[in-house]
């Protein structure tokens, strides 16, 4: 290097890094093709490490405070250098900061719904949304692992990475919390440190650590959800098939009034009930049975009359009620001894 190239080259003695915004993970300092006084001052802010860099492989790595850049303070680099004692040339070294705090408000979700197991439902397929928040943690293994060479590493290039950790470890918090679907919108706390402990470790690999984790929802797909509101309906009526209808049909009044008022065909709504039978029949024969068996006094001649399409009414409605059994015993629902117990009550209407 001639006289003229050594007077022109600019030697650095301050190395800091003061962040102009949110959402940088890592940041190299420009260096230029200059190099470093010895003696020079490294100031690391809270919130803030420092990596020194030689040749591709991690020398020093400093913590917050202002750090005199000698042979003392850099001894990995010293080493790598072979430096000797009265060493107090300027030198050459890449130097990366590392922005140490918390970025917050970071979103997950499933896109899709996911299936997990359930102890109550067997296998159910939810939706769940919520927020985390990270820190870098160990900076060498960071810029080992995932920032590298870059001179600019941002939260926005991590974030599709650590959302897949997340949602990848979803199946394994509710295995390990233990609580049923129908609780967890009760117990969201509970589940999000289920989850947080299960992804920590794999945020860990990358050199961070996963501060927190929050549950904002939990919900089943539409389709599962008129599923779980029929069980719900059939829990509040003791599971008693009899008073289910009963309940369903109650439900249904409104839906045939507002038929009939627009014009409707009554025998489409009777299909819109779900038991295939005829409207009159079933509201007599239901909610007279919910009224504690009230209408002694009609007549016993209109009763024999009837008596006919009552019995074929009352087949349609067991077929209709079976295959409906049928269905949520197909979609997990029912079990094998509940849809069992279930036929063999309507079949002895039949009898």
């Amino acid at each position: 290097m001639g006289l003229m190239d050594f007077i022109k080259k600019q030697f650095i003695d301050i190395l800091e890094w003061t962040e102009s915004g949110d959402g940088t993970l890592a940041w190299r300092y420009p260096m230029a093709g200059n190099e470093i006084q010895y003696g020079g001052s490294l100031t690391v802010r809270e919130s803030q490490m420092a990596v020194f860099v030689n040749e591709g492989k991690i020398a020093d790595v400093f913590g917050p405070g202002m750090h005199k850049l000698t042979t003392q303070t850099l001894p990995v680099l010293t080493y790598l250098k072979n430096w000797d004692k009265l060493f107090q040339s300027p030198f050459k070294s890449d130097v990366y900061f590392f922005s140490t705090r918390q970025q917050i408000d970071q979103r997950w979700g499933t896109s899709q719904p996911i299936t997990i197991r359930d102890k109550d439902f067997g296998a159910v397929r939810l939706r769940a949304f919520g927020n985390y928040a990270y820190r870098i943690a160990d900076p060498k293994l960071f810029h080992t692992e995932i920032s590298g060479t870059r001179d600019r590493y941002t939260v926005e290039d991590l974030d599709g990475q650590l959302r897949g950790l997340m949602l990848q470890h979803i199946s394994d918090a509710v295995a390990q919390s233990g609580i049923p679907f129908l609780d967890l919108a009760a117990n969201q706390i509970e589940f999000a440190k289920q989850l947080r402990d299960a992804t920590a470790p794999s945020f860990e690999a990358l050199g961070l650590k996963l501060e927190s984790v929050t549950l904002q929802s939990v919900s089943l797909p539409e389709e599962l959800q008129k599923i779980l509101d029929q069980k719900i309906g059939m829990g509040m009526v003791g599971n008693d098939m009899g008073k289910f209808m009963q309940y369903q049909t109650a439900q249904a009044i409104p839906k045939f009034a507002e038929g009939a008022g627009q014009g409707g065909g009554i025998a489409g709504d009777a299909m819109g009930l779900g038991a295939g039978v005829a409207l009159g029949q079933v509201l007599a024969q239901q909610l007279g049975q919910g009224l504690g068996g009230v209408g002694p006094a009609v007549s016993a001649a209109p009763a024999v009359a009837a008596a006919s399409p009552a019995v074929a009414a009352s087949v349609d409605e067991v077929m209709a009620l079976l295959e409906k059994l049928g269905e949520l015993k197909a979609k997990g629902i029912l079990t094998d001894e509940e849809f069992l117990a279930k036929k063999t009550e309507l079949l002895k209407k039949l009898v």
